[in-house]
């Protein structure tokens, strides 16, 4: 658990910092820094699409690595051929996937030439940027299995963010014209595997030799079912971000996909604390399983559920709260993703409210359920969007992602208190959620101050009072009232017992 805490709080800060990055990048970077809308909207369309790619390369070898390297795991003998393992089959799977890429072209031409003519221009240029992300994908799994997650957040949350930022003034001040702002933007998002390498290689970790006794640690067949069944369920949060993508370009064009993504992507900051520990969780989680420590897994389930619900909804008030504020700060047509900021950051409340549900499933020899929901849930996604969308443009869009979210998460919580008698829940969920709503009156009642920074400075403050104020007061969270005793306890402000 200190491993688990010590690299949370380092990931959370890190990516703490590296969410202030990328919000400027969203609100003031990107939109007045290329001007149009569409050139926006192609940078995301560039990042939504990229890791769809990816993983229909991985062939699943990102969970492979969390469920089957506890087996390989020896140094000595270089892990027995894991990471070589590893980085064949997705590597052929890239050459599968990128032949069928290109045999789709007439067909995404057709699809996109009149409403989106960016994307149908820079449509190769998804193919070097994929195969870095595919890198990417699979050495971070591999690091994370060997416990190592910083330095994958400071490249993922904070460098390439920084390199965006850069890239795009170098546009903005005329040293570079789009074209090469893209170039660049791409080289941006992809060195990050190069830098994977190069602490692989510092760690001495880098076995890319295939190991004699690879095939019989595990059964290959095993390994490779598994890893595609972990692909057709760990594809499927790919896939929606990128079907709200595409279907929105398809109907409106890329400048709808801009202030979808931009609402999207200011709403990604609840889900900080949560990722951040998962990214650590995911071996911890197998390593339970592998000793079949289930009353250690359902205390680490709940209390992991009670930290990540306690930050994600505070952050959600603060981000809710301050809406007007936001947009007060963009161009004004990006106002239109406002109700895209409420649904997404109720679902990613639900996500959080319902813990490690998923990655339980998947790590577990129940794997196939997480499998037929995930299934579910993409056909789910793609049936409410050609509903809503068309009436109801990217705010349909984000409330058809919102429903289903629920509803998934809803089955997920299920099929874990029935397979393994575990729930994430408790009063304190239930507090927390109370407590949050007492804040939001608490920011509603305060009028609107004249100075826009004054006005976020004062309704933040007072929402953080209340909600920590009563948080603390109300005990919800152990974890929250410790962690302030041992801090005073460190400057000599309180005392022993």
């Amino acid at each position: 658990m200190d491993v688990i805490r010590k690299q949370g709080y380092l990931n959370t800060i890190i990516s703490t910092v590296g969410m202030v990055i990328g919000y400027l990048n969203t609100v003031l970077v990107l939109p007045y820094f290329l001007a149009d809308p569409d050139k926006v909207g192609l940078t995301r369309f560039l990042i939504a699409v990229s890791p769809v790619f990816a993983q229909f390369a991985a062939l699943g070898f990102t969970n492979t690595s969390a469920r089957y390297f506890p087996y390989f795991r020896d140094r000595d003998k270089q892990h027995n051929g894991f990471l070589f393992l590893m980085l064949t089959i997705p590597m052929l799977g890239f050459a599968v996937v990128t032949v069928l890429f290109l045999l789709l072209k007439p067909a995404v031409f057709d699809l996109y030439r009149v409403t989106s003519p960016l994307a149908v221009e820079y449509y190769y240029y998804i193919i070097p940027l994929s195969f870095f992300t595919l890198l990417f994908l699979l050495l971070d799994a591999y690091l994370r299995s060997l416990y190592k997650t910083i330095v994958q957040t400071f490249l993922q949350d904070f460098l390439v963010r920084i390199l965006t930022m850069a890239t795009a003034a170098l546009f903005y001040w005329g040293f570079v014209d789009f074209q090469q702002f893209v170039i660049l933007f791409i080289a941006a998002n992809s060195c990050t595997a190069f830098i994977c390498i190069i602490y692989l290689l510092w760690l001495r970790q880098f076995f890319v030799r295939p190991g004699r006794n690879m095939f019989q640690i595990v059964p290959i067949k095993e390994v490779v079912q598994y890893g595609l069944y972990a692909f057709l369920g760990n594809i499927s949060g790919t896939i929606i971000t990128f079907t709200d993508t595409a279907m929105i370009m398809a109907y409106n064009g890329l400048s709808d996909v801009a202030y979808y993504t931009t609402g999207y992507f200011i709403t990604s900051a609840i889900l900080v604390p949560y990722r951040s520990m998962n990214k650590i969780l995911s071996p911890q989680v197998a390593d339970l399983f592998k000793q079949q420590n289930f009353t250690a897994l359902g205390k680490l389930y709940k209390n992991m559920t009670r930290v990540n619900l306690l930050i994600g909804l505070l952050l959600f008030l603060g981000i809710w709260c301050n809406v007007d504020n936001i947009f007060t700060l963009m161009p004004k047509e990006y106002s239109a993703g406002r109700y895209v900021i409420l649904f997404m950051g109720i679902a990613r409340i639900f996500e959080l409210a319902t813990g490690l549900n998923a990655m339980i499933l998947v790590t577990s020899h129940k794997y196939r359920y997480d499998l037929i929901l995930n299934i579910l849930m993409v056909a789910l996604v793609i049936v409410t969007n050609y509903l809503l969308i068309p009436p109801y443009g990217i705010s349909g869009a984000a409330f058809a992602s919102m429903l289903v979210f629920i509803l998934i998460n809803v089955f997920r919580v299920a099929f874990v208190g029935y397979f393994f008698k575990m729930q994430p829940f408790g009063w304190n969920s239930l507090l927390l959620l109370l407590i949050g709503g007492v804040a939001y009156l608490a920011s509603w009642m305060l009028p609107q101050l004249p100075n826009l920074f004054l006005d976020i400075a004062v309704r933040s403050i007072l929402i953080t009072a209340v909600y920590g104020g009563f948080a603390i007061g109300l005990k919800v969270s152990p974890e929250l009232n410790n962690g302030i005793q041992k801090t005073l306890l460190r400057f000599g402000l309180a005392k022993q017992g």
